[in-house]
């Protein structure tokens, strides 16, 4: 509706506003801003969406909210932040929450994504991701339990790839194998270490021969999401989409 005459005596008095305080649409009251990643309204004045808070801007061709001042903080609660404006998020509930030091907490290395367990036929092609978050970044290896070969090794068939991310202080790490057959079955492990500790996690691979429909009867146990932490408690936020 119009805006009526402004009696700032009248206002509702926002609450648990974690990026501050921005005007309504009528320049009258006050509200609470938009956090990073919400949509906005660019310009000095709502109109649909709302004001983006302290510290953040609507930027126009997306209009979400983004932090102005991006770079990682490492919190005294050993938690890195992906920004200030994450920062400031957890400090409103946590007032005794200080910056412990610009860039990200020095952590041993933590599993954000274990690999999946998988059944297949011969021939078929099988893939293993394991996402490993660190700081210093982790060097990831993959391992047959059974062999000490650091694969892919000299077997032309098994392929290592990795990238950064997907989020920043991450690594990716695949394992692929072309043309999978039942020696290829197994339990492959993902290991991560820096120099602060190391982490581990393991999945089932079951490749099924001709003519076979199960594996001799068993079945394969989920070891996916199991790690095995050897060093260190490592936590870290801004991380999409569950966290």
């Amino acid at each position: 509706g119009r805006c009526g005459p402004c009696d700032p005596e009248l206002c509702p008095e926002p609450r648990g506003c974690r990026a501050g305080l921005v005007p309504d649409r009528c320049g009258c009251c006050s509200e609470c801003g938009n956090l990073e990643g919400q949509v906005c309204d660019p310009g000095a004045r709502a109109r649909f969406y709302g004001l983006c808070g302290t510290g953040l801007r609507c930027q126009a061709d997306r209009a979400v909210c983004v932090c102005e001042q991006q770079g990682a903080l490492c919190g005294s609660d050993g938690t890195t932040y992906l920004n200030l404006c994450r920062f400031r998020e957890a400090a409103f509930s946590d007032p005794e929450l200080r910056t412990a030091g610009r860039g990200p907490c020095r952590t041993a290395p933590v599993i954000k994504v274990a690999p999946q367990d998988q059944v297949n036929g011969s021939g078929s092609i099988m893939l293993f991701l394991c996402e490993v978050f660190a700081f210093p970044m982790a060097l990831v290896e993959w391992r047959k339990d059974g062999r000490d070969v650091v694969l892919p090794g000299d077997d032309p068939h098994i392929s290592v790839q990795a990238r950064g991310g997907p989020l920043r202080f991450e690594l990716s790490s695949w394992l692929q194998i072309e043309g999978a057959e039942p020696a290829d079955s197994g339990t492959y492990r993902c290991i991560a270490r820096n120099e602060l500790g190391s982490v581990s996690a393991s999945a089932v691979l079951g490749v099924l021969g001709a003519g076979e429909t199960h594996l001799g009867g068993a079945e394969v146990r989920g070891h996916h999401g199991q790690t095995n932490q050897e060093d260190g408690k490592v936590r870290e936020s801004g991380s999409a989409p569950s966290d």
